[in-house]
C-alpha cells in the first residue's frame, strides 16, 4: 500500500471508523461552503458556474436539434456516444498530460478551445446550414478537448484548496454544475422555442470567457502546486498498475463505470418520454432536466455538508438510484414521473460525488491525473457503448423499457460490487427491524478488540 494519501482509504476499513474519514475530519467540521473562503477557488467556481450554464444550454439545444432533424432517439444516442468516444479511446493519455503539465495554463488552452467549438456550431445553425453530421463533428471535437480538460480540472481542485478541503470542494463543484443545470435547460427551452437552437450555442461559446478570466486573475503564489511528472516511458502502464493494486480505487471506479454507461442516459430517455409518451415540446424536455438538476443540487449540497466520503454510502446510493430508475420507468402519469426525477437526481449525484472524492483522497498526488483520467474514462467513456445500445432499445421497445433496462443493469452491478466491497472490508449483511445494512463481521470485531 502507498505511504502517502493513497493509504487513506484501505478497503479493510469500509466501516464507520475508516482512516479516510479521519483524514477528512477537518473538512467535515467546516461549513457547507468552506472552500469558497479561498480566493482562487472562488474565482474558479464563479467562472465555472457561468460556463456550466452555457454547457447545459448547448446540451439541451444539441439533443433537441438532433431529434428535430432526425426524429430518432438513436441519433441522440449517437451524438452522445461521439462526444464521449474520445474519452474511451484517449482518456488515459489525457491523464498522463495532466500529470506532466502545469494545470492552470493547460486549462486556459482547453477552455478556450471549448468556447470556439460552441461558436462554430452557432454560426452554422444561425446561418441555416447545420446538418446532423455537423453536430456529430462538433460533439466529437468537444470530446477530444474534454480528454485533457477533465483530468486537468479534477486535479487542479486540490492545488487550489489544499488536502483538507478536497471533499468539500469536489461537492461544491458538483453543486456548481447542478446549479447551472437548473438554469441552463430552462433558458435553452425558452431560446429554442422563441428563436432557435443557434442562440443557445452562441451563448455557450461566449460563456467560456468567464472561466478564462477567473484563471487569469488567480494568485499563483496561493496555489498548492504538485511538481509535474517528467516525461518518461511506461507512465500509462504505471497508472493502471497503481489502480489495479488498490481495491479502494478499483471497485468505486468499476461501480461508476456501470452507472455511467447504463444509468446516466437521460438525454435518450427524457427526449423519448417527451416525444412518444407525454407528447410534449422543448419546454417539457427542459423541465425534466431541471427537475433532475434540482435533486442533483440537493445531493451535492448534502455531500458538501458531510465533508467526507464512505464506500458504504456509495453503494447504498447506487442501489437506490438504480431502483428509482426502474420505478420511474413505469410511472403511470406525467406528474408522478416528473416528481420521481428529483430523488433520481439526489442519489445519482451522491454516487458521483462520493466516488470522486473517495478516489481523489485515496490517491497519491503525483498519480492523481492518471487515476482521475481513468475514473472519467470509465464513468463517461462507456457512453459510446451504453448510449447507442439503450437508444436502440428505446427506439425498438419504447421509452419505458429503455429506461428500465438501464436501471436493471445498474442495479445488478451495484449489488454485485456491494457484495465484493463487503467481503473486502470484512462486513456482513444484517437484516432486522432496523432495516438492511452491512455491519462489521464477528471476526472483524474480535480482531479490533485484540488490537
Amino acid at each position: 500500500m502507498s505511504t502517502g494519501t493513497g493509504a487513506d482509504s484501505a478497503p479493510g476499513h469500509i466501516s464507520t471508523t475508516t482512516t479516510a474519514a479521519r483524514t477528512a475530519a477537518p473538512a467535515s467540521r467546516n461549513s457547507m461552503f468552506s472552500s469558497l473562503r479561498i480566493r482562487n477557488y472562488r474565482l474558479f467556481a464563479t467562472g465555472q458556474v457561468v460556463s456550466n450554464t452555457g454547457t447545459w444550454m448547448q446540451r439541451i439545444a444539441q439533443d433537441w436539434l438532433v431529434l428535430s432533424l432526425t426524429g430518432s432517439a438513436s441519433a441522440v444516442g449517437i451524438t452522445i456516444a461521439l462526444q464521449f468516444l474520445p474519452m474511451l479511446m484517449f482518456g488515459l493519455y489525457g491523464g498522463v498530460l495532466a500529470d506532466r503539465l502545469p494545470k492552470r495554463p493547460l486549462l486556459l488552452a482547453t477552455q478556450s478551445a471549448m468556447g470556439l467549438t460552441g461558436v462554430a456550431l452557432a454560426v452554422l445553425t444561425l446561418a441555416g446550414q447545420v446538418q446532423v453530421w455537423h453536430v456529430y463533428l462538433a460533439a466529437f471535437l468537444l470530446g477530444l478537448i474534454t480528454v485533457v480538460d477533465n483530468p486537468a480540472r479534477q486535479t487542479f481542485v486540490p492545488e487550489m484548496v489544499g488536502k483538507d478541503q478536497v471533499a468539500n470542494a469536489v461537492s461544491l463543484n458538483s453543486a456548481n454544475f447542478q446549479s447551472a443545470r437548473l438554469v441552463g435547460p430552462a433558458i435553452a427551452g425558452v431560446l429554442i422555442t422563441a428563436v432557435g437552437s443557434g442562440w443557445a450555442f452562441l451563448l455557450n461559446g461566449l460563456s467560456f470567457a468567464a472561466p478564462i478570466a477567473g484563471l487569469l486573475l488567480m494568485r499563483t503564489a496561493e496555489l498548492h502546486p504538485v511538481e509535474p511528472r517528467p516525461r518518461a516511458k511506461g507512465q500509462l502502464r504505471e497508472g493502471l498498475q497503481y489502480v489495479a493494486g488498490r481495491p479502494e480505487l478499483i471497485w468505486p471506479i468499476a461501480l461508476v463505470g456501470f452507472i455511467g454507461t447504463f444509468g446516466f442516459n437521460f438525454p435518450i430517455w427524457l427526449s423519448a418520454f417527451v416525444s412518444d409518451v407525454f407528447h410534449g415540446d422543448a419546454g417539457t424536455y427542459g423541465l425534466f432536466n431541471t427537475l433532475i438538476a434540482a435533486g442533483s443540487l440537493a445531493g451535492a449540497l448534502l455531500a458538501a455538508r458531510r465533508g467526507h466520503s464512505r464506500l458504504r454510502l456509495l453503494v447504498t446510493a447506487a442501489v437506490l438510484f438504480s431502483v428509482l430508475l426502474l420505478v420511474t420507468a413505469f410511472a403511470p402519469g406525467f406528474w408522478l414521473f416528473a416528481a420521481l426525477l428529483v430523488p433520481i437526481g439526489v442519489f445519482g449525484l451522491t454516487v458521483n460525488v462520493t466516488a470522486n472524492s473517495s478516489v481523489q483522497m485515496a490517491t497519491d498526488p503525483e498519480m492523481r491525473g492518471r487515476v482521475m483520467a481513468l475514473y472519467m474514462m470509465v464513468f463517461t467513456g462507456g457512453t459510446p457503448v451504453g448510449a447507442p445500445l439503450l437508444g436502440w432499445i428505446t427506439d425498438t421497445y419504447g421509452a419505458r423499457v429503455g429506461m428500465a433496462a438501464g436501471g436493471l443493469i445498474s442495479l445488478a452491478a451495484s449489488a454485485a460490487i456491494a457484495v465484493v466491497l463487503a467481503r473486502v472490508g470484512n462486513l456482513r449483511l444484517r437484516v432486522d427491524r432496523r432495516g438492511v445494512a452491512f455491519v462489521p463481521s464477528v471476526r472483524h470485531r474480535e480482531l479490533v478488540k485484540v488490537a
